[in-house]
């Protein structure tokens, strides 16, 4: 038996999913003609009650298309030092739109107000770079899966609103968050400008995320699409993808939550694990002894023909995540064997 838990993008569509990609109805999505695409961004935009959402071939790509509608070269995006957008996004805010980051040392990925409110650049202190672009990211990848607090979420928007600040959510996680905290989407897509989301992370899809916004900004993602190489044509067979996970995925993603937090009580008791960080979704991130080379307990878990994600988190992290695809018997193999480990 093979645990794969090195991410929930590693997931296989399913049988019922390959059945509604193969009875898709499709077109040529470059001339606007995919019956299947415009469903699923009508779709998105009802459930966030905003205007209108494109369905993009990567979560970076609607980043970084975000990224470009809001801001000019030179320009400067203000996010946590975990961002997605600044550490995994291949330097394509600079690459893509000439822009430069400010990092807020947040906790767990995630600033507050005041943070915040001492970040932005005065806007006629012409000697730094124009603050355009505040972005957040929910749930947190790098900050262990983490929920932003609603409240907290309002206190930025206001700021963002008095300071003329564009606010994006990178909601590759979104449904994660939705489900742990019991939140309306409604409410988010009256807080942001633009928001990303991603279907296959965590919602069992091959391809597909989308970027969602009001008419005014989101008139011109077309192009920057364009641009960016991400015109595809029958994409309908992808979105159809993504339409079976939004109907019939999203409830379920309480299964991985509860089994992440059962392995991160087991990894606690083990000798080599100084720490794991608060687990609220299906991200576990967890220090091991700097005693202790890393490659030693990367051997361990090979032997057991286990996967973990050995390197994105830095020298002495290591991050589990759960998905549609880690079944009860991979998850009681796990934790039988994980109560076995010496090392």
């Amino acid at each position: 038996m093979h645990v794969d838990l090195r991410s929930d993008t590693i997931t296989i569509p399913s049988k019922e999913m390959l059945s509604a990609i193969l009875s898709a109805k499709v077109g040529d999505d470059v001339y606007g003609e995919d019956p299947t695409v415009r469903e699923l961004e009508k779709k998105l935009a009802v459930m966030f009650g905003m205007d209108m959402a494109m369905f993009f071939p990567s979560g970076t790509m609607a980043n970084q298309t975000a990224i470009k509608l809001h801001t000019n070269p030179g320009d400067q995006v203000i996010c946590d030092k975990y961002s997605h957008v600044f550490n995994y996004e291949g330097g394509g805010g600079a690459f893509n739109s000439g822009v430069s980051f400010k990092l807020i040392n947040g906790n767990r990925g995630m600033f507050n107000s005041n943070q915040l409110l001492e970040s932005i650049n005065p806007k006629e202190f012409y000697h730094s770079p124009l603050s355009s672009l505040v972005t957040i990211e929910n749930t947190t990848n790098k900050g262990g899966g983490a929920c932003w607090d609603m409240n907290e979420i309002k206190n930025i928007k206001k700021i963002c609103k008095e300071n003329n600040l564009g606010l994006h959510l990178d909601g590759a996680r979104i449904w994660n968050a939705l489900v742990k905290k019991e939140e309306n989407p409604l409410e988010y897509g009256d807080i942001f400008d633009t928001i990303s989301v991603c279907f296959s992370k965590g919602l069992g899809c091959p391809i597909g995320s989308a970027l969602i916004g009001r008419n005014q900004i989101m008139k011109k993602a077309i192009r920057i699409r364009k641009i960016l190489g991400g015109a595809m044509r029958q994409s309908g067979y992808l979105a159809a993808a993504s339409i079976f996970a939004l109907d019939n995925n999203i409830k379920r993603l309480k299964e991985d939550h509860i089994k992440a937090k059962e392995i991160g009580k087991e990894l606690v008791n083990l000798s080599f694990v100084n720490k794991v960080e608060e687990v609220e979704t299906n991200i576990i991130v967890f220090e091991i002894d700097k005693k202790i080379k890393k490659n030693t307990i990367v051997d361990v878990f090979k032997k057991l023909n286990i996967s973990f994600d050995w390197y994105s988190m830095g020298i002495n992290k290591i991050r589990i995540v759960t998905h549609l695809d880690y079944t009860k018997e991979k998850h009681d193999y796990l934790l039988t064997k994980i109560n076995s480990i010496k090392i």
